[in-house]
């Protein structure tokens, strides 16, 4: 039995340790590490027989194969120098981070070296099963460990791995905030629905559905999207009408713009986080 140490027993480690034990993990195979004492109870509520641990000592690392730091950015130096000796002293372990912004480099320097770390960028759909990760594994880590850590992200929706850490970057442009780029074209539509008229419980229905169904839709078919949107697109009707509209605002361009924007600033953060710790 391979045991998994969560630093941090926030919403995405929660999400990923419910995956876990979903999917046949023991919770005796778990250990999660909280400072908070009021959600340290809703941990143990939520995942009977999984250990909970108040602070980041060489206790709550000893005997573990993986150690995942799921800390805020800011919080990461701390919980790595932390647990570094404890985990230098555990040849057979290996680092996971999904703390978004932190480098290998930097983390492996707060750990005092000689780790093997695989650093991922997971997103918030996870919380329901239905996320997606990028993952990127140094070059010391071995297939038994990737696997280690494929198997944690898998826990709450499907992983792409890269082959160059800087990829990650993109990955948060793209579905690091992703969803939030769903969440206020939903808003838009929404909005558009209930100005039409509709109740706000039926325009977020309206809304909801159509992109579910789309999404669905998408996926289910070998076109592209832009043939999808083109079967769908009448000449000289309503969708058209609308296309043309987004169009003549550039609304594909400042999508495009603005993911290039969310992944530049996720590079920023990486040079601030490292520099000013």
């Amino acid at each position: 039995m391979t045991l998994t140490t969560f630093i941090g027993g926030g919403n995405m480690a929660s999400a990923l340790v419910g995956g876990m034990l979903a999917r046949g993990t023991a919770p005796a195979a778990i250990r999660i590490v909280e400072p908070l004492a009021a959600q340290r109870e809703k941990l143990v509520a939520r995942f009977p027989g999984v250990t909970l641990h108040a602070a980041s000592t060489a206790a709550a690392v000893d005997g573990s194969g993986l150690v995942v730091f799921a800390v805020k950015p800011q919080q990461m130096r701390e919980a790595a120098t932390a647990v570094g000796a404890a985990l230098r002293g555990a040849p057979h372990s290996g680092v996971l981070s999904i703390a978004a912004g932190i480098r290998i480099g930097d983390l492996a320097r707060w750990l005092g070296g000689g780790m093997r770390i695989v650093r991922a960028m997971p997103n918030t759909p996870a919380l329901v099963g239905r996320g997606i990760s990028g993952a990127y594994a140094a070059a010391d880590v071995d297939a038994n460990l990737r696997a280690r850590c494929a198997a944690v992200l898998e826990a709450g929706g499907p992983v792409i791995w890269v082959n160059d850490e800087a990829m990650l970057d993109a990955v948060t442009g793209v579905s690091g905030s992703g969803p939030a780029y769903v969440f206020y074209f939903l808003e838009a539509l929404e909005a558009a629905a209930r100005e039409l008229g509709f109740s706000a419980t039926d325009a977020r229905s309206l809304a909801y559905a159509t992109f579910d169904g789309a999404v669905a839709l998408a996926k289910a078919s070998t076109d592209e999207p832009a043939t999808l949107r083109a079967q769908v697109t009448s000449k000289n009707g309503t969708t058209e009408r609308a296309i043309a509209l987004m169009e003549s605002h550039a609304v594909k361009a400042t999508i495009v713009a603005a993911v290039k924007a969310a992944a530049a600033r996720a590079r920023e953060l990486g040079d601030e986080l490292g520099r000013n710790s």
